[in-house]
């Protein structure tokens, strides 16, 4: 079954932000977008250019609203000593949230139950807790920040305005669809 338009469920978890410990929950995200960022593991290969990729991004993304956390299965304490010692991960100034009983990561079925580890996955999450967009790629294929900022802003402007919609390959300030049956069969 598909996460696709349903809320996300209750959690409570730790998270390290700001060289700090904070509890993140279901009501943080309320009123507000949020995009959750689900990887494998601290000290590995391809997630510390994604999350960092995502860094990059960071201030756009909050200038449109948008709040961002990562999810992995590690410890908080572990997200702490990754950030602490790797020069790209330094960058992060979004929570990135410990699951090390995988509970977060099974709400939104992100759990490899057979290593104890996230799969890569990306959910977009509207102002009433609702899943938007979700990606999922396999271990070895890194996300594109660039792609994710045009995913939200398409989640925002079909928001925005009702019965309007995003084709293939639209960028923000391009034209919209409108929804009508005079449409079908002749895009």
């Amino acid at each position: 079954m598909s996460l696709i338009n349903t809320k996300v469920k209750p959690f409570k978890n730790t998270a390290f932000k700001n060289n700090k410990f904070i509890e993140v929950t279901e009501k943080d995200l309320e009123g507000k977008w949020n995009i959750f960022i689900f990887y494998p593991a601290d000290f590995t290969f391809v997630c510390p250019t994604e999350l960092n990729d995502i860094a990059q991004q960071y201030i756009e993304l909050q200038r449109l609203g948008v709040e961002v956390y990562s999810v992995s299965t590690d410890t908080h304490f572990s997200h702490k000593a990754w950030h602490d010692l790797s020069d790209t991960i330094t960058n992060i100034k979004y929570a990135m949230i410990g699951d090390p009983t995988g509970r977060l990561t099974r709400n939104f079925d992100m759990m490899q139950e057979n290593k104890g580890l996230a799969n890569r996955g990306t959910f977009i999450i509207d102002p009433e807790s609702i899943i938007q967009s979700i990606e999922i790629n396999s271990d070895g294929i890194g996300r594109n920040s660039y792609e994710l900022l045009r995913k939200i802003q398409a989640a925002q402007y079909i928001y925005n305005n009702p019965g309007k919609v995003c084709p293939a390959r639209w960028q923000s300030g391009d034209a919209a669809l409108t929804l009508s049956i005079n449409l079908v069969g002749k895009i």
